[in-house]
């Protein structure tokens, strides 16, 4: 996932730095505090990984992925929950066999950046299932949209009826997805 290719670039330390550092109590590789960067040594990089791929692998199970014991696993996957580096465990839904087949990036142009106006659009993403993840963007765009819709006709009806018609959006850019690699 690209989360984790930037994650691991961004988090590489010196190995002769990190060998003269002493291990954290828990002798994990997770060392750092609330206002430091993490640091992960490559254990604990192939376990983001593997987690990142899923989620629901039992410790003994990607003990033996990575080549450390069940225990060692456990702490350092427990480090990095505890400080928020992990979020929730969630499971992905095939969109197709619910009947949202249709995946679909819109970029949208607001008519004001203030307060209320970005408030309520996010408000509206929030509040409607079709809307899967929301950016706040950079650029020409304000928001990047994914919405998983059953057809062409229904992201019609959504994009019309509910996204333009909301008093804070300009304009709207669509592009659908052929397929996900």
């Amino acid at each position: 996932m690209a989360i984790f290719g930037s994650l691991s670039r961004s988090l590489r330390a010196d190995r002769s730095d990190r060998q003269s550092k002493a291990r954290s109590p828990a002798r994990c590789g997770w060392r750092g505090g609330m206002s430091t960067a993490r640091q992960f040594d490559a254990i604990d990089r192939k376990l983001l990984f593997k987690l990142q791929r899923d989620a629901s692998l039992s410790h003994a199970d990607l003990a033996e992925r990575v080549g450390a014991s069940t225990a060692s696993c456990w702490r350092r996957i427990r480090a990095p929950e505890t400080d928020g580096v992990l979020g929730p465990q969630v499971r992905l839904v095939n969109a197709t066999r619910i009947g949202r087949g249709v995946n679909v990036l819109c970029h949208i142009r607001m008519k004001s950046h203030s307060a209320e106006a970005t408030e309520a659009f996010e408000s509206l993403g929030a509040s409607r299932e079709e809307f899967i993840e929301c950016y706040s963007m950079s650029g020409d765009w304000d928001y990047l949209l994914r919405i998983l819709v059953a057809d062409v006709e229904d992201y019609n009806r959504f994009l019309m009826r509910t996204v333009l018609r909301h008093p804070s959006v300009a304009t709207g850019s669509s592009h659908f997805a052929l397929t996900q690699v």
